[in-house]
């Protein structure tokens, strides 16, 4: 038995020594040559030095030079062709980490599976960086299997079947509307606001709709066909995402506001770049019409901005705007109930 793994180690030397060098070394942190004979032979592989020379030409033949030299005192052999760079790989993790559709244990394992993707020396640097204790996360572990259902069944034009949740005052997650069996024709899955939504036409009222996908229970595809294609077809899903605020529904509408100057930012991060800004002649202020779901959640986020916004019109927005202001202003104009 152990002639036969010596026999199999040794046909498997380049690859042994190409994962050695990917994951334990970067430009600070070079191997010697030693280094390499020795791990090989710690692992019952025969090596030469010119053997070594020869499996890193024909790496680098196959890769397209990812294994470096540094020459001088402190040299040696490095890998510099990851697929990924650090920051990008940063990037994922930081997604990964705020993300609050994931549980806590399914962040840590993705976390590490990515760390995986450098060296040890960066994966480190990483891994000190994460937080994910104490963050706002979700206690559904079967999210990641909802997912791939959701994706295979876009990919076979598939409707799903769900059941939709919500919390009660237990901080439970309970069925909606008595457990309804919720038949959806899938269209896309969005990343918004820290959670994951399915995008899907219900054919029920014939509109496209959005549901959270950590708050979705028994997840399955169905044999029949997906319908509402002439609505999604030509479906933005950015400009749909857009629209909406918090991801809830509402009416569509377009609505004229003016903003101050100083919000100009602010009003191209949430409807784009190409929102046409008409500045007020005169003013420190700018005039903008955009098409919104009208919703409380949409009223919530221009009270954000502490009268340096107005709905202009339509007239009607702009009274529901006036009366959650009031309903406001009168709950705090008396002393709390008791």
């Amino acid at each position: 038995m152990t002639y036969m793994a010596k026999g199999i180690n040794q046909k498997l030397k380049i690859i042994y020594l190409y994962d050695y060098i990917r994951k334990n070394s970067n430009y600070d942190h070079p191997l010697k040559r030693e280094e390499l004979q020795q791990y090989l032979m710690s692992n019952d592989i025969e090596c030469e030095r010119k053997t070594i020379y020869d499996d890193i030409r024909l790496l680098n033949l196959y890769f397209g030079d990812v294994i470096c030299f540094k020459s001088g005192k402190d040299g040696g052999y490095y890998f510099d062709g990851g697929e990924f760079e650090i920051p990008e790989i940063k990037m994922l993790v930081d997604s990964v980490q705020s993300s609050k559709f994931i549980t806590e244990k399914q962040s840590l394992e993705l976390i590490a599976k990515l760390e995986g993707l450098t060296n040890k020396y960066d994966a480190g640097l990483l891994q000190r960086q994460v937080v994910v204790q104490d963050r706002v996360k979700s206690k559904q572990t079967a999210v990641f299997n909802y997912i791939g259902h959701i994706s295979e069944a876009i990919s076979d034009d598939r409707t799903v079947r769900f059941q939709y949740m919500e919390y009660n005052l237990k901080k439970e997650l309970v069925p909606k509307y008595e457990g309804k069996i919720y038949d959806v024709s899938p269209i896309c899955l969005v990343w918004d606001n820290e959670n994951y939504y399915l995008v899907a036409y219900d054919s029920e009222s014939s509109i496209i709709k959005h549901y959270r996908v950590d708050k979705m229970k028994n997840v399955r595809i169905t044999d029949k066909r997906r319908e509402g294609r002439e609505l999604y077809r030509g479906l933005s899903i950015s400009s749909y995402s857009k629209k909406l605020f918090s991801m809830y529904h509402g009416n569509l509408t377009p609505v004229t506001i003016r903003f101050s100057n100083s919000l100009v930012g602010v009003v191209l991060d949430k409807f784009g770049k190409n929102t046409i800004i008409i500045p007020e002649h005169g003013k420190d202020t700018f005039i903008v019409t955009v098409d919104v779901a009208v919703s409380k959640q949409f009223f919530a986020w221009l009270f954000g901005f502490s009268g340096e916004c107005e709905i202009i019109s339509p007239e009607h927005v702009r009274m529901e705007m006036k009366k959650t202001a009031e309903e406001t202003v009168k709950m705090y104009s008396g002393t709390a109930s008791k």
